[in-house]
């Protein structure tokens, strides 16, 4: 328990022991000219009862009574402490790739809405770690900063589409490029990244993007959402299907998930490669990964269980009382 003094409350109730002790001895000085008034010196014995030695002490018990009640109400009015706690934090960033192949549907109802339930999921497990968001395909954008505010990362979260994008392809430099600049402000040490992607159409440059995670301390874990087996890429316009992508020649398209990049990142910069197409398995494997060398930082925080020991005060308080009425005879100092 600590006693917060800057508590203008707390200062007051200290302030009224000396107040007490001032208006004791002015009492004692007027009551002892009162009896000077009312007779000389010399008949004070026959006229007023003889004191005990033990009442003299009577004043100095009456505000060490007071100083314990005091302490008593204080600790009873603290209703909360400080403490430090060593909490375990990381600053996430969600990379969601929104190429037109996640629109896929061998994961049911899409890859796309795969990932973006895998989002929400892995940020309901979450505690005290911050997240933000970032779109890529042929470019990337951050379209959340980082945050604490898990609510409103679901609100981005929903309304991500694949045409969010116009430049597709699946870029992967430029989104650690914008997630490296959303980092800039925070611990190497606790630079994590959540990259989700079918891992097609992929440009190339895994190279560059694992050089530049590492020199800026980012860790990756990646999430593979699609089958091996493939499915075609349904083509929208205005939210209306229009078709499924063809080759030059006509084909449709079969996509399919390539992993290969994707565990390339998360191996070298000591992240996770996780299976993305379990629902269930999934979110819990990535907390997992977050939390593997996580940052530690002293918090102070302010507890509202608070440990409480007005009783022992209370309680010596009350014993000094008690000692002032039992030792005296007429059970009235004034006497």
């Amino acid at each position: 328990m600590e006693w917060y003094l800057g508590n203008y409350w707390y200062v007051l109730l200290l302030l009224l022991l000396p107040l007490l002790a001032v208006l004791m001895v002015r009492y004692l000085k007027w009551k002892k000219k009162r009896r000077e008034v009312f007779a000389d010196s010399r008949f004070h014995e026959q006229l007023f009862e003889k004191k005990s030695g033990f009442t003299k002490f009577f004043p100095a018990l009456y505000l060490i009574a007071t100083l314990f009640l005091i302490f008593s109400i204080i600790d009873l009015l603290n209703g909360s402490e400080v403490v430090k706690t060593n909490q375990r934090l990381n600053n996430v960033i969600f990379l969601l790739d929104v190429s037109n192949s996640m629109n896929a549907e061998d994961i049911q109802p899409s890859r796309l809405t795969e990932a973006k339930n895998l989002m929400v999921g892995t940020m309901q497990k979450m505690k005290n770690d911050k997240v933000g968001i970032v779109i890529f395909a042929g470019e990337a954008s951050s379209i959340m900063p980082l945050t604490t505010d898990y609510n409103s990362a679901e609100t981005y979260i929903d309304a991500i589409e694949t045409n969010s994008m116009q430049i597709q392809g699946t870029d992967f430099l430029k989104a650690i490029r914008i997630a490296a600049d959303k980092f800039k402000n925070v611990a190497k040490g606790s630079r994590k990244v959540v990259l989700l992607s079918d891992g097609e159409d992929n440009e190339g440059n895994e190279g560059a993007a694992i050089q530049l995670a590492k020199r800026e301390g980012i860790t990756i874990n990646s999430v593979g959402i699609g089958s091996d087996e493939g499915a075609p890429v349904p083509e929208y316009v205005f939210g209306q299907l229009m078709g499924y992508k063809t080759d030059m020649n006509g084909q449709t398209v079969i996509s399919k998930r390539q992993t290969g990049a994707l565990r390339k990142m998360a191996d070298a910069t000591g992240g996770t490669y996780i299976d993305g197409n379990n629902i269930n398995e999934a979110p819990e494997r990535i907390i997992d990964a977050l939390s593997r060398n996580a940052s530690s930082s002293e918090t102070l925080v302010k507890s509202q269980n608070a440990n409480h020991y007005y009783q022992y005060f209370l309680a010596v308080s009350i014993f000094f009382f008690m000692l002032i009425y039992l030792f005296n005879p007429k059970r009235d100092l004034n006497v």
